[in-house]
């Protein structure tokens, strides 16, 4: 019986998060000075075509009634048509949300492996290499613009060094002739049979994951080494220290289990905001993920990829977030 009352408690908290998201979309095409109407027939359009339009989109109608027609829209999935690339929004999020996904994933991987292992050992040894290290790299990940380091590298390792290709995600090589079965890069090439463009796939992403990577490892490291060095001064702790246990057992053995939730909270944020933050790194790698498709939709003032790409990067936020509250909910479970 308690299961059901979490599991309906959870349902009702993400469907009224969502509804509160769809609200706050709704109420954006509402306070725009973009009109849509205008956008679709253009300035220059006769009075009957403005009127048309307006009762093709629905705006004749009382607001009440345009919010539910919104709301069904949303709910099925369908945001209308972009102005942009004259595609269904749908199709358009479908093409590019895989891309970004993509790149976070990975960037979050290497991210959290590398932050949480700095983290710990650099609480493990105050003031030692490690501690030193991520004091530096928190300090730099925290004050360099993301947009700067894309460009420092693409200059050092593209247009230098040539260690690294250039910015998207295929060769022209491979870019036609790989089949996109999934819109996942990596797993797309794979499939192909063609090792050559599995390489290339993973020398593109390199240079574009390495600068989100980057970016999450920084506050994964400072944040994991504050609770650490925290967890080691209570009195469990302590109490292992005088019955002589060393201090890579007190950390492996004592203290990650009691901060795996928050552990697992601070990576699931990292991962969140690397999904709806990938925009400046996506335009600098000519990455073509969400991110460079909502910049192009702000450029052209076209709302409905706007509000689309909106809600599922939300929506994504919401889904996250509920996740690692079950996963912390089970870890603390787990320690009871």
């Amino acid at each position: 019986m308690h299961f059901v009352w979490v599991a309906l408690r959870w349902l009702i908290s993400l469907a009224l998060t969502l509804l509160g998201l769809v609200v706050v979309t709704f109420a954006m095409t509402r306070l725009s000075p973009v009109d849509p109407a205008t956008q679709m027939v253009g300035s220059h359009a006769s009075a009957s075509s403005y009127q048309a339009a307006r009762e093709a989109l629905g705006l004749d109608q009382p607001l009440p009634i345009q919010f539910l027609h919104y709301l069904r829209m949303a709910a099925s999935g369908d945001f209308g048509q972009s102005i942009s690339t004259g595609q269904p929004v749908a199709s358009d999020i479908a093409r590019t949300f895989p891309a970004t996904l993509e790149l976070a994933t990975v960037a979050i991987i290497m991210g959290a492996a590398l932050g949480l292992c700095l983290g710990i050992f650099a609480a493990m040894r105050p003031g030692g290499v490690f501690d030193a290290v991520a004091r530096l790299i928190s300090l730099v990940g925290y004050s360099v613009p993301i947009f700067w380091l894309g460009l420092l590298m693409l200059l050092l390792f593209y247009a230098r060094l040539h260690w690294a290709p250039g910015p998207g995600r295929l060769d022209v090589l491979f870019q036609y002739t790989v089949p996109a079965r999934t819109g996942f890069v990596l797993l797309d090439t794979w499939l192909s049979g063609k090792p050559g463009a599995f390489r290339d796939a993973l020398a593109h992403l390199a240079l574009p994951a390495t600068v989100l990577m980057f970016y999450a490892l920084a506050g994964i490291a400072r944040l994991t080494r504050a609770l650490v060095l925290t967890e080691l001064g209570q009195e469990y702790a302590l109490t292992a220290y005088a019955k002589g246990a060393a201090v890579h057992r007190v950390v492996f053995v004592h203290v990650l289990p009691n901060i795996a939730g928050q552990l697992i909270t601070i990576c699931a944020l990292a991962y969140a905001s690397l999904l709806e933050g990938a925009v400046l790194t996506e335009t600098v790698f000519a990455w073509p993920g969400i991110g460079r498709y909502l910049t192009t939709a702000m450029f052209a003032g076209d709302m409905p990829a706007i509000l689309g790409g909106t809600i599922v990067i939300g929506a994504s936020f919401v889904l996250l977030n509920t996740l690692t509250d079950l996963a912390v909910g089970r870890t603390a479970r787990g320690r009871a």
